[in-house]
């Protein structure tokens, strides 16, 4: 029992280390089996990465892109802006896409 408490606070310990997780498409599957629901429930489901794929596109995608949760179980994501941003072009976007949402 405390090999699994101990995995489970390992793998709450990585969610809160990153901003946001990559995986190649083969091993993606793996991941839920392995790590359990910890990345899931940190909100941290890493993103898929395909061997055609730039790597560093796709971390700059994922930089440029929220999540919002909506009722614990859909999750939408949209880009709002990107980490060059000042914060009242961030704000004005985030408010924007809000709006956007809620109407």
């Amino acid at each position: 029992v405390s090999t699994q408490s101990t995995g489970k606070k390992l793998v709450k310990k990585l969610a809160k280390s990153f901003e946001a997780f990559l995986a190649s498409d083969g091993l993606i599957k793996q991941i839920p089996r392995v790590l359990g629901p910890g990345l899931n429930k940190a909100g941290k489901i890493p993103t898929s990465l395909s061997h055609t794929e730039s790597m560093e596109e796709k971390v700059e995608t994922v930089k440029k892109t929220i999540k919002i949760q909506m009722k614990k179980v859909l999750c939408l994501s949209v880009a709002v802006g990107n980490v060059n941003m000042q914060n009242d072009e961030l704000l004005a976007n985030i408010m924007l896409a809000v709006n956007f949402l809620v109407s």
